[in-house]
């Protein structure tokens, strides 16, 4: 006698437990017009910056259908990645660096995408039939679609939020052709609350439920390619790798656990890292400490960016000497950076020969504004 496809559902639902996802919901394969909405209008005010694969691929975003016609139900997975300690604590250590939590341990893309392997070559065997599996490299909103699947809801501060795990899910989709019954919506729990709009540094939220990820310092450290604009740079503090704060402070974390999953658990060197460690770090210096980490992706010339900006928050003259060794980098991005960090630093003295030097051969406008600036 063959399942029903509330039994199937039962089924998939046990097995991805079993292999250890914490979260499971499923969706229909379309998204509420608010979604699509929220979409259009993110793209239209231009507050994906120059993320223009979001603009690229926006009508697959937006409708599961077009991105696979062959879908009729969508299986959404989490993941969780809570930390252990309060994500917050290196904020207030200058001379360290704050590292997002989803960046400590390896790389969850690495981690999801097998184990959504596993999972659907399970289903597979079971129910033959074609299936996709897609982590968030894909053309997917998937915080819509696990709102619509009930794994929680999108807050505020745009990201998904769970009444069982708090800010700190990873999550995963499996496209499937087996038509099974969604679950029901999770509605919005915010109420009144807005301790993610008011945490921001950046103010890069123009309205509740609303991102403007050029403000964003997840956007600025990780996505964004160029110089950032310096009206900012101040308010990153020592934030080298994306930002956690809007995230940390949701009251919804009393419920939030630590992650289970030895991949997703923190490396101690990646746990608050002294910033002249980080500052020494030539490519394959680089390569070799970040080696299976998320962070390998954005290269060593835009770490550095983001570690001498926040050499230049430090207000600690010692490191003067780890800015100034970047003055001569290779890259006009760091050489830029280095030079802001020493005037934020106070450090004019240590690279004044060196601005008379390098100045007239400098080639990098960006530079030579950075020069003229700190002069």
């Amino acid at each position: 006698m063959s399942a029903t496809p509330a039994e199937i559902k039962a089924a998939i639902r046990e097995q991805a437990l079993t292999l250890g996802f914490d979260a499971i919901g499923f969706a229909p394969p379309h998204l509420a017009g608010e979604a699509r909405g929220h979409l259009s209008e993110f793209l239209a005010r231009g507050y994906h910056g120059d993320m223009g694969w979001l603009a690229t691929r926006a009508a697959e975003r937006a409708d599961p259908a077009c991105l696979w016609p062959e879908v009729k139900s969508v299986a959404v997975l989490g993941l969780n990645y809570g930390p252990a300690e309060d994500p917050l604590q290196p904020i207030g250590q200058p001379d360290r660096a704050a590292i997002s939590v989803y960046a400590r341990g390896r790389d969850y893309h690495d981690i999801l995408k097998s184990r959504l392997k596993q999972l659907a070559r399970w289903i597979e065997g079971r129910w033959p039939g074609a299936l996709k599996v897609f982590v968030d490299t894909a053309p997917v909103m998937e915080k819509p679609l696990a709102e619509a699947a009930g794994l929680g809801w999108q807050g505020k501060h745009t990201n998904l939020v769970s009444r069982g795990w708090g800010s700190w899910l990873f999550l995963g989709e499996i496209y499937l052709t087996l038509e099974l019954p969604p679950d029901e919506r999770e509605s919005d729990h915010c109420g009144a609350c807005h301790r993610c709009l008011d945490a921001c540094p950046t103010a890069a939220f123009p309205a509740p439920y609303r991102l403007d990820a050029r403000r964003c310092i997840s956007y600025l450290t990780i996505e964004h390619k160029g110089h950032i604009p310096a009206a900012l740079r101040p308010l990153m503090g020592n934030r080298v790798y994306g930002c956690d704060d809007c995230l940390a402070v949701c009251p919804w974390n009393k419920f939030a656990r630590a992650a289970r999953e030895p991949g997703l658990l923190a490396r101690a060197e990646l746990t608050a890292p002294r910033l002249s460690e980080l500052a020494t770090l030539d490519d394959g210096a680089f390569r070799r400490l970040f080696a299976g980490s998320p962070i390998k992706r954005i290269g060593r010339d835009r770490f550095l960016r983001n570690v001498l900006i926040a050499l230049g928050n430090s207000g600690e003259r010692g490191f003067v000497a780890s800015a100034a060794r970047h003055l001569a980098d290779p890259s006009p991005l760091v050489r830029a950076m280095a030079v802001w960090a020493l005037a934020r630093l106070g450090g004019a003295e240590a690279f004044a020969a060196e601005r008379a030097e390098r100045l007239p051969g400098e080639a990098d406008d960006t530079v030579r504004a950075e020069w003229q600036s700190a002069a």
